[in-house]
Formats: C-alpha cells, structure tokens, sequence
C-alpha cells in the first residue's frame, strides 16, 4: 500500500489529489487503531490548518485592558551604530573605525523600569457558616465566576464530622452571598438549602457549546475499576501512565457537562488516566480553539533500568520517599471528552527553595483581558507545611513565568482561621468598585497535620483599584508598546506617582512617527494617585489615530508605577 500511494503521487499533480492521497496515507498508517485514538490526535485535514497563522504585531486585543504582567506588550526596540557623519555602520567589516568612532544610538529600548507583583490584602471568612451542613466551614472552594451581572461560587461545604458536599451560593456584589434555595437535596429531612447532587472540582464556561453543556468542568477521580482501566488502556493505548494505578486506587480525570451549572452530567469515560490527585483546572482557549488541561504533574526523571521496578516504593512520588518533586502539567483537546497525557508545563525553579514544590496551579485570566492568562500557584513548603500564593504569567498559555516580586499572600499566624494553610482558587474577577478578587482556601491548621480539628472557610486575596501588577520606574523610565490595534479612540491610565514624579505618554503611527498633537511635548503630566483617568494632551484627550490603523504608545516615567492601560 505504502508503495502505491508513492506512485500515485508520482502521477498526479493536482493540489486536490494531493491533500487526499496524504489523508489517505494517515488513514492507512493508522489503522484500526483510528476509530479508538485520542481525538486530538486524530488526522486532521490540511484545509483545517490553513490559513497559518502569521506572528508579528500589531496585536488584537481580547478585551480592552492591558496589565503588564510581563513583557509581551513592551517593544523591545532596536539600536544602530553611527560613524561621525551619522550613517548607520552597524555590523561594519570597514577598518578605518576604530573603536570609538562609532556612536550607539537607541530606539524605543525600554530603560529603568521593571515589573512587580503587588501583595495582597487579606479578607475572610467571605461566607461565615450558618447552616448545619456548614458547621466545619467549607473545605473546598471550586469556582468563582462572574456572569451577566451575578457573582456565582461552587464549593464543599462540611457539616459537623460529616463528608464535604457540593454547594453553590449567589451574589449581586461579591460580598454579600446568599444560598439559593434549590430543592436537589435532603438533609436532615429537607431539600430547602443549597445543596448540589454533584458538582466537579473546576467550573467553567464553554462559549462555544449549545445550551446544553455551557458549563463544564473536570475532577480527579479514584474509582476507576480495574476492567474500566484494562478496557481504556485497550481503547487508548497512549492516554494512560502508570503513575495513575496505586493498586488500590486508580486515579483519573474525569469530565462533566451542565446547562445551569446546577445539575451536572458526568461523562461516561475518563477524559485521561493520569495522576492527578489535587485541584486541576480546565478552560476553553478560544485563540487556538482547543480546550486545555492544568494538571498536577511531577518534576521527575525516568528511572533506571538496572534495578527492578518496585511500585511500592513510589520512587515517582517526593513526599512518599521518591525523587518526584509536584509540578504543574498541561494537556490540550479539539474535543472536551478525550485529552492527551499532559506534559510538563512549570516546575519548581532554582530560585524557590530546595523543600518547595508547585502544589495547585489556579489557571484564571486578568478580569476584561481574557488574553491575558495568569496562575496562581500554592507553593507548599515541607519543611514547615505551610504554603503560599504566588503569580505566574503567559501569553499563550503555553510559555509562563513567574511574577517577579515575592508571594502574593502568605499563611497567616497561627490561630487565625488561615493561619494553617491557603489555596487559590480560579478566578480571579472585577467587583463593583474595581477590586480585584482572587478567593482561596483556608485552613487553621497546617496541611497534613492530623485533621480530627480541622476547620476551613474561603477567603479574598484582595487588591484595591485592580492594583495587581505593577510596572514601574524608581527613578526616570522609558518604554515604547508594541503596535497595537486600539479597541477605543481614549486610553484610560490607571496609575500612581510620586509627588516629584510624573507619567508622559506619546502616540506614534505604525512607522513610529509621533501623531501630530500626542507628542510627548503636547502630554499633559500624569501625576499622584490616578484610577482610570483619561490620558490627554494639550488640545485633545483621544488617541488621535486614523481609524482602522495601529498605533504604537510611549511613555516617559518618573518615580511611578502603571498598573493597568483601558481604551474606552
């Protein structure tokens, strides 16, 4: 067969015959096996993969927010070596310049400024318990979102030494919760409380569903049977690892649909067999139109192949005596009811500490930037068992960093109702009067001490002014954007400066010549404490660009720090 499709190609020239024959090919290869592979990595038509995406800016934005949590909006800018009479000799093999004779000049290359996360302010407990089945507090928080004017929260509520069940509570504000009445459940004797029948660990919105499925969400699972696994492993050979199988356990992740995300269906097969054993978090990326996985993984290599393997070591597994230090892992899907094994995506860097490793990953996004992708990760520190939050970055979601600053919350003292342990969870979101919210986990004792007293409540990581990043000059700063495509002819600063400092902006073309009347000369200085304030210029207070055109933003900083740009 192999054979004669090479001779088919030979023969035909068509672009039409071609595409064929080569979907034919990958049908043929693949064999039997086709029907049952993961749909992911299933052949695709060449059609669908065209047109290739181009990279370069000018840059769309999703929304109409900018928080610079790293450096993919700042232009890195560029340089030229100049000769005496300003011609450009850079690269030069001409021996008459020596080594002073040509001067470096800059353009657009950022100076003096640098980015930081801002630390939080704690608040909690956000929903104090009132009901018999909150008597133990809620033990886990799964899901924040913000939709159509209504807060929602999922969680697991605990009722005095009982087991956690899922619950849901509503609010118009953020602040103020209340707990519908739904009639799902009985507990002691009636169905009048919040109660859900299930609910999975991760909740989110696919806005590419029918009504049906708008909500969706993942949640590890213990109770895959043997023959559930020898009849998967059977089906999709390349999906399962044999971390997943513990003898007694078999972990994996498992996907559920909702139309209100009330009721809840649980998908008949595992959406991956993995060890996954902590909050994951799933999401519809619809730049790349694939839904995405943030597992819990492991930073460990493979094992050598001169001893016998002995599962009962869990050598995989760091805090059972391996080499296995938790990390976070990502997998991507066409469709949402099968996925890849998920790969290594962060591991704990050389700058954390020898004893700490990546516990859960929180995946969420800049409220009105949904481009702009943010973790949330617990860094859980074994020499005390203790955790704390910090902030990573991505672009893509493919590439992240870590936000450079410090934890954004720490576990409190001791004897206080977070003073424990604390756990993010997604999302991060906008409340009324502009804060951002990130809620979490707390716990009043550490996470692996005995849990006979344990008591936990879901607090607010909180950040007045949407103030979570920050870029910023301590002294004088410089820096230019990327072309950007303005989703508003006003740019909105939200921004601080010290009494003897100052923020300038200029609006240049495509070419990065400065439009008439947004010099830095025309700039109207921003100064002190400014919250979504207009940029303006001397006769003007919009961007002044032609429409349909990209535009490039320079700023002149002075002791300040940006934390978020608008367009309205």
């Amino acid at each position: 067969m192999r054979f004669s499709v090479q001779v088919e190609l030979r023969r035909q020239t068509s672009w039409e015959t071609y595409r064929c024959l080569l979907v034919v090919l990958a049908l043929v290869t693949t064999g039997s096996r086709t029907a049952l592979a993961d749909p992911a990595e299933r052949p695709v038509r060449l059609a669908e993969n065209l047109p290739r995406e181009i990279t370069g800016d000018p840059y769309d934005l999703s929304g109409k927010r900018i928080v610079f949590c790293n450096w993919y909006y700042v232009r890195p800018g560029f340089f030229t070596w100049k000769d005496a009479t300003g011609k450009n000799v850079s690269s030069s093999q001409d021996p008459t310049i020596g080594p002073w004779d040509a001067q470096l000049e800059l353009q657009d290359v950022p100076q003096g400024i640098r980015i930081a996360v801002q630390q939080a302010q704690r608040s909690g407990p956000i929903i104090p318990p009132e009901e018999p089945w909150e008597r133990q507090g809620l033990v886990k928080g799964i899901a924040l979102l913000h939709e159509e004017g209504k807060f929602r929260l999922w969680a697991k509520c605990t009722p005095a030494g009982g087991k956690p069940m899922p619950c849901i509570y509503e609010s118009t504000n953020g602040l103020h919760w209340k707990r519908p009445t739904l009639n799902l459940v009985e507990y002691d004797g009636s169905t009048a409380n919040n109660l859900l029948p299930m609910a999975p660990r991760s909740v989110f919105i696919d806005p590419t569903a029918p009504d049906s499925q708008r909500y969706k969400g993942v949640s590890i699972g213990h109770q895959i049977s043997r023959k559930e696994l020898e009849e998967f492993k059977r089906q999709r050979p390349d999906a399962w690892e044999h971390r997943a199988d513990r003898g007694k356990l078999i972990f994996g992740i498992h996907g559920y649909v909702s139309p209100d995300g009330i009721v809840w269906k649980k998908l008949p097969a595992p959406l991956v067999i993995e060890h996954s054993d902590t909050d994951i978090v799933a999401d519809y990326d619809l730049r790349r139109k694939k839904y995405v996985l943030y597992t819990r993984n492991f930073f460990v290599g493979p094992q050598s192949h001169g001893v016998p393997a002995d599962p009962s070591l869990k050598s995989w597994l760091g805090d059972m005596g391996g080499a296995g230090r938790r990390a976070i892992g990502r997998s991507e899907s066409r469709r949402f009811d099968a996925f890849p094994l998920s790969k290594l995506l962060m591991i704990p860097d050389s700058e954390m500490l020898p004893s700490e490793s990546l516990y859960t990953n929180c995946k969420t996004t800049i409220p009105g930037a949904p481009d702009q992708q943010l973790m949330f990760p617990a860094v859980w520190d074994i020499s005390k068992d203790t955790t704390k939050i910090v902030m990573a970055s991505s672009h893509d979601g493919e590439i992240w960093n870590f936000v450079p600053g410090g934890a954004v919350l720490e576990t409190a003292s001791f004897g206080q109702w977070d003073g424990g342990c604390l756990f993010a969870f997604p999302n991060l979101v906008e409340l009324p009067d502009g804060s951002f919210v990130l809620p979490y986990s707390g716990y009043n004792v550490p996470h692996k001490y005995p849990r006979g007293q344990w008591k936990y409540q879901i607090g607010y990581a909180v950040w007045p002014k949407g103030r979570i990043v920050a870029l910023e000059a301590a002294e004088h700063g410089e820096f230019a954007t990327v072309r950007i495509m303005p989703p508003g002819r006003k740019l909105l600063i939200n921004a601080v400066t010290e009494r003897a400092g100052s923020i300038r902006v200029e609006v240049a073309d495509r070419n990065g010549q400065p439009l008439a009347g947004r010099t830095f000369d025309d700039a109207q200085p921003i100064q002190g404490d400014q919250y979504r304030s207009t940029v303006a210029w001397r006769d003007a207070d919009d961007l002044g660009y032609a429409q349909g055109q990209p535009i490039i933003m320079r700023f002149r900083m002075n002791r300040a720090k940006i934390f978020a740009l608008e367009f309205e």
